[in-house]
């Protein structure tokens, strides 16, 4: 698979802001405040950025056998996206505050939708506000236009598959985005079990970008992921993490580096551990 580029510089949405076949899409969320995303929103945002709520947008709500962020209704997201002016034919340009964990996943739900048309900026508003970007506040008023959305069910990875070959998911290269403490239960700051799926391996997302929230260059990319899954890069692999959030920015950088795209584990660790009956590992492997 040739590799291809999802991510957009700031240089490159200058070039191509206010262009009507772009729409700009802010997806700041706190998961400590979940209203602090929309408020910030409000406060300042790229010029013409509409707005996705984590919560309210970009997932369904959580039941009693679902991870915390479940698929949002497919009728209600097309609904939301053609409200705020999104097309199927529609450029969209994500972000969030900076390195793009957030923004990642509302590009993963619109690729599920069957759009292909979505970047991601890189270093999020961070990284505009640091080259000298405007903002403006208040809401956007987008003409509002129909999305069809069109579900790619071989881009999802269920739970039942997993559970019902346990003994082989390390077959499966299931990747999980979480911090290697969380991974190898030795913390768990959000969810009530600690530990990871057994035969899963860890490549924490936030190793994939600087401190300052932008992504490592390609060949740093390449080489973590070399790490984790070897040089083949044509066979099926998955990626998970807390919710099925952050595991979205390390399929964008498994595609960027060549790899075959991805399944998602929407219900990731936070659905696994609904039923005690399923294993947990802990420790490195």
């Amino acid at each position: 698979m040739s590799e291809y580029r999802i991510l957009m510089s700031v240089n490159e949405l200058r070039q191509q802001i206010g262009r009507a076949d772009i729409a700009i899409v802010d997806t700041r969320f706190d998961l400590a405040d979940p209203a602090a995303g929309r408020r910030s929103y409000r406060e300042g945002h790229i010029p013409g950025a509409v707005f996705l709520d984590l919560d309210e947008d970009l997932a369904g709500a959580p039941g009693p056998q679902t991870g915390r962020h479940p698929l949002p209704d497919v009728a209600a997201i097309s609904a939301t996206l053609g409200r705020l002016g999104i097309g199927n034919d529609t450029t969209v340009v994500v972000y969030d505050a900076g390195n793009g964990a957030i923004a990642a996943r509302a590009w993963w739900v619109l690729r599920w939708l069957g759009h292909e048309h979505t970047r991601l900026l890189d270093g999020g508003l961070a990284a505009w506000l640091g080259a000298g970007g405007a903002l403006e506040s208040g809401p956007a008023s987008p003409e509002t236009t129909t999305f069809r959305g069109d579900p790619q069910p071989n881009l999802i990875l269920t739970t039942d598959e997993l559970g019902a070959d346990v003994d082989g998911i390390a077959e499966r290269r299931l990747v999980d985005a979480r911090d290697r403490a969380r991974f190898r239960g030795e913390v768990e700051p959000i969810d009530p079990v600690a530990g990871h799926v057994p035969g899963a391996i860890n490549l924490p997302f936030n190793e994939l970008v600087t401190p300052e929230g932008l992504w490592l260059s390609p060949a740093a990319r390449r080489s973590r992921l070399r790490t984790a899954l070897g040089d083949d890069r044509t066979s099926a692999w998955a990626v998970m993490c807390g919710s099925g959030v952050t595991a979205c920015h390390v399929a964008i950088a498994g595609l960027e580096a060549g790899y075959v795209e991805p399944r998602l584990y929407v219900g990731s660790w936070s659905e696994w551990i609904r039923d005690p009956g399923r294993p947990v590992s802990v420790g490195e492997g």
